[in-house]
C-alpha cells in the first residue's frame, strides 16, 4: 500500500504481485491474516469511534473534549492499522532486490506494538488529566 510500484516489486513463485494466481491454501493465508490483523485493528478503531460519538452525543459540552480524544485515538489505530497492512504484504511476498534477486524477509509486528503502545499510553494520560480537570 502507499508505495510506488508495489505490484512489480513484489513476487510470487517468479510471478508478479498483480499478477499471481494464488492457490486455496495461500487465499485461505492470506485471509486469515488480514482478518486477524487488519480486521482487528479495523473493528478497534470503529469502537473507538462510536464511543467518541457515544461521548459528543449523550453528555454535556464538558466532555467534548474526551470525545474528540477518543475520535483521536481510533484515527491513530486506523492509521497503525494501514502501517500492518503494509507489513503484511511484505511479509507474504518476496521483494526483489537492488541485485535483481528475490528475497523473503519475515518481520514480526514489533514495530506495529511499540507505535501502538506508545500511542494507548499518550491516549490514556491525556484521558487522566482531563478527568482531573473535569472537577476544577
Amino acid at each position: 500500500m502507499f508505495e510506488p510500484n508495489a505490484a512489480e516489486n513484489y513476487h510470487l513463485r517468479m510471478h508478479r504481485a498483480r499478477s499471481v494466481i494464488l492457490t486455496d491454501e495461500e487465499l485461505v493465508e492470506i485471509r486469515a491474516a488480514q482478518r486477524t490483523f487488519e480486521g482487528a485493528y479495523i473493528r478497534t478503531a470503529l469502537g473507538q469511534f462510536s464511543f467518541a460519538l457515544v461521548i459528543l452525543k449523550i453528555f454535556t459540552s464538558e466532555f467534548y473534549s474526551i470525545g474528540a480524544l477518543f475520535a483521536l485515538y481510533g484515527t491513530g489505530i486506523l492509521i497503525t492499522s494501514l502501517l500492518r497492512r503494509q507489513q503484511g504484504n511484505k511479509q507474504f511476498f518476496s521483494e526483489t532486490g537492488e541485485d535483481g534477486l528475490n528475497q523473503k524477509k519475515f518481520r514480526t509486528s514489533g514495530n506495529v506494538v511499540v507505535v501502538l503502545t506508545a500511542l494507548s499510553v499518550a491516549a490514556y494520560a491525556t484521558l487522566l488529566i482531563l478527568t482531573i480537570k473535569l472537577g476544577d
